[in-house]
């Protein structure tokens, strides 16, 4: 049976999340934790390791920064420019873009810096998305793993030691106790959290005519290309405050878009707007491990003090694991037709990956599904008793 977090709403089934005696979920002792830093410090630090990194002659960039378009990599971008440096932005192209997505790349291409976005062999991306969605049940394996090597790669390239990441996502969503204070972007925190699922790179040789060198953008660098540059990755959330919210507002001050609406399958109207595969990514989350993109977002609040449990309670119950017939104003069937893969086709995949421990079946162990395709967790918290009723939802002004 599912249980959660007294505290926020996360259930037992994240992986890598623990409880404590009391019920407290890592990711909330986590951030009960930061009460304890001195972010002054942590501000300093982060100013001298710049001021090391930044190019004497002005003839080099002096950082890369990872960008998506994001709320969280144009926060990035300001505060990096606020700090006088000069940095190359890169964008690993996302699988599907929506025009949210794009207006969001440009205006990042107009607050002051250079920028690089590459793209990958579109026919081989595609297979890609496929191949991982019936495989190890993520179509967005290809592009979390290119946000990680893409940038790195380009670091490597034109010389550059340091990388400025976001948040560590092991201290934000909850890790291992070893990762959840780590600084440092590099490939053994890649290989472990980085959204493998389990499948290497190589794996995906001689799948579908996919060849080794259809694969560089998706291979990290060596270990002797990292130590020659010296390549230091960087997470900016180690050494200052980290808020999506609060990224999200100052985000939008300098020029991001948000969405009119909250985006399907979330609470939110300012987070996961460049991509029409997130609804089916997170959704596969949900499927797996009982939990989506609104638990994210109401656990994240609820640590923050801005939401109460039982409100978080609702709102999951009312936006988590809906059957994703569309994102972002795209349909499904839009979404699946260049991975040659038919709705039908695609609710049998999901079928597969479904967690059938923590949904409803019948007595013949099929799951039970309603009129629009969505299932019931057997426990909607720490109880037995499955429940869904609606609430009120979070989001920033629109721009």
């Amino acid at each position: 049976m599912l249980t959660y977090c007294t505290r926020c709403v996360m259930p037992s089934t994240k992986p890598d999340l623990s409880f404590d005696a009391d019920g407290v979920c890592n990711a909330c002792r986590n951030y009960e934790n930061r009460t304890a830093v001195n972010w002054d410090a942590r501000q300093q630090e982060l100013t001298q390791l710049l001021d090391r990194y930044r190019s004497k002659d002005g003839k080099h960039w002096d950082c890369v920064i990872p960008v998506s378009g994001g709320k969280d990599s144009t926060y990035q971008v300001i505060r990096m420019l606020e700090q006088g440096m000069n940095p190359l932005c890169v964008t690993a192209s996302t699988c599907d873009l929506s025009d949210i997505g794009r207006k969001n790349i440009e205006n990042i291409q107009n607050m002051g810096v250079d920028y690089i976005e590459f793209t990958s062999n579109r026919p081989v991306r595609r297979k890609l998305n496929r191949i991982c969605l019936t495989t190890v049940g993520d179509i967005a394996w290809p592009e979390h793993v290119s946000i990680f090597t893409t940038p790195v790669q380009v670091a490597v390239r034109f010389n550059i030691p340091l990388i400025i990441w976001g948040e560590n996502s092991q201290n934000e969503y909850g890790g291992p106790a070893s990762a959840t204070e780590n600084n440092v972007l590099n490939r053994r925190w890649l290989e472990e959290f980085g959204g493998l699922l389990g499948l290497r790179v190589s794996d995906l040789i001689g799948m579908e005519g996919i060849e080794a060198r259809h694969l560089i953008p998706f291979t990290y660098p060596s270990d002797e290309e990292l130590q020659r540059v010296g390549v230091t990755g960087l997470f900016l959330g180690y050494y200052l405050p980290w808020d999506g919210l609060s990224n999200a507002l100052i985000a939008q001050a300098h020029g991001f878009t948000s969405y009119h609406q909250p985006v399907e399958g979330a609470m939110l109207n300012y987070e996961n707007l460049d991509n029409h595969h997130h609804g089916i990514h997170d959704y596969f989350k949900f499927l797996k491990f009982g939990f989506g993109r609104a638990t994210d977002h109401a656990c994240m609040h609820i640590r923050r003090g801005r939401l109460s449990r039982q409100d978080g309670l609702e709102i999951v119950r009312r936006h988590d694991g809906k059957f994703p017939k569309s994102y972002l104003g795209k349909s499904l069937e839009a979404i699946l037709e260049p991975l040659d893969l038919t709705v039908e086709e695609f609710t049998k995949v999901c079928d597969r990956f479904t967690n059938k421990k923590i949904f409803l079946t019948d007595a013949r162990g099929n799951l039970v599904k309603d009129k629009h395709g969505n299932l019931t967790k057997t426990n909607a918290d720490n109880s037995s008793s499955p429940a869904a009723n609606p609430a009120p939802v979070l989001s920033a002004p629109v721009r």
